[in-house]
């Protein structure tokens, strides 16, 4: 169909099936805005000690909130995933009845600020590797999301060398404060250099004042002798 105007190009609409199209891309955009996120945190890794305690974070967010969401915590070990932890929450309020399957495993979430974290104790060489926390949200017709974390586990944490970054740091400070002493010496020179140019108009004004009053000059102070009348 065109729709035309005198002296205006027609316009072509297109078929009723495009309208639908991009309402149906709208609504699917708006969507996947409202879809369920499980998250880590920004940092996904951790380097622990051999035999310490550690925490893996994982929090969920769903804008149009929960009903029966299901999680679960899994290690990836070699490919074959092997679980850790899973529950069902009933609510934004409900406090989860977590079922752990590994050892030195401790749900510490407990909802709170969506928070389904769980807590590793007394790691060993064999914990280290890769942990998925997954969701599924039934208000979201079952829209799901995982996020990944991975524990380094190490004999003992390095030290990091902060040479490098002591001496860059000392070279700014020096470079900052050698800018700072040079503006400061020369505001104080353009100073004493301002002090000395009015000196020196002065020294002009009192010299040409002396030079004028020695050459009998208009406005000198010399007294003038008036001229003797002939009788």
């Amino acid at each position: 169909m065109e729709v035309q105007w005198f002296g205006v190009e027609p316009l072509k609409l297109g078929p009723p099936h495009s309208a639908v199209g991009i309402t149906l891309s709208l609504l699917l955009g708006l969507w996947s805005t409202q879809a369920l996120e499980m998250s880590v945190g920004k940092i996904n890794y951790l380097e622990a000690v051999n035999g310490s305690t550690v925490m893996l974070p994982c929090t969920y967010a769903s804008c149009i909130g929960i009903r029966d969401l299901y999680f679960r915590w899994q290690f990836n070990n070699n490919g074959s995933h092997q679980m850790v932890c899973e529950s069902v929450i009933q609510s934004e309020d409900a406090v989860p009845d977590v079922s752990i399957y590994r050892e030195r495993v401790q749900f510490v979430g407990k909802n709170v600020r969506n928070n389904v974290s769980i807590l590793l104790w007394n790691i060993t060489f064999e914990d280290g590797g890769e942990y998925i926390c997954f969701g599924r949200n039934p208000k979201e017709k079952n829209r799901n999301h995982s996020a990944s974390f991975n524990l380094i586990v190490v004999d003992e944490l390095r030290v990091v060398d902060n040479t490098l970054t002591i001496i860059i740091a000392s070279a700014v400070g020096g470079a900052i404060a050698l800018i700072m002493g040079f503006m400061l010496l020369k505001n104080f020179t353009l100073f004493v250099m301002s002090k000395l140019e009015e000196k020196n108009k002065e020294c002009l004004v009192t010299s040409s004042g002396i030079d004028n009053t020695e050459n009998g000059l208009s406005g000198s102070k010399a007294d003038s002798k008036a001229t003797p009348k002939k009788k």
